[in-house]
């Protein structure tokens, strides 16, 4: 996939997720966790432009997330679909969250582990 690509790549420690809920009440959440490419499935995107332009994604899908996720002070704190989805899209990436965004609001920001701290 696509961002474990930019992680591995980049050497990123951690990820800003943003717009949690955005995603509050929808129906399905669609992840990509593989690409088709051809008549093979591919756990990454080729680099090739030709390729790229052939390619299929593989989508899968997340459990509906609950309501209600603002004025969360911790990850813990939020509904468990939510914390699963969270640790979910981790291991895709192969990045932990490190910052989780739950409104628009700044209050609503979750500091999941210090960036700073080694």
């Amino acid at each position: 996939m696509l961002v474990r690509q930019a992680v591995a790549v980049n050497g990123i420690k951690g990820i800003a997720l943003t717009k949690l809920d955005v995603l509050d009440g929808l129906d399905e959440i669609k992840v990509c966790t593989a690409y088709r490419l051809d008549d093979e499935v591919i756990d990454y995107l080729p680099a090739s432009q030709g390729a790229q332009a052939r390619v299929e994604t593989h989508l899968r899908d997340a459990r509906r997330l609950e309501r209600h996720h603002r004025r969360r002070a911790q990850l813990n704190d939020l509904p468990a679909q939510a914390v699963k989805y969270v640790r979910h899209i981790e291991e895709l990436i192969g990045a932990p969250v490190a910052l989780l965004s739950t409104s628009p609001e700044r209050d609503d920001t979750i500091l999941v582990t210090d960036p700073f701290q080694d």
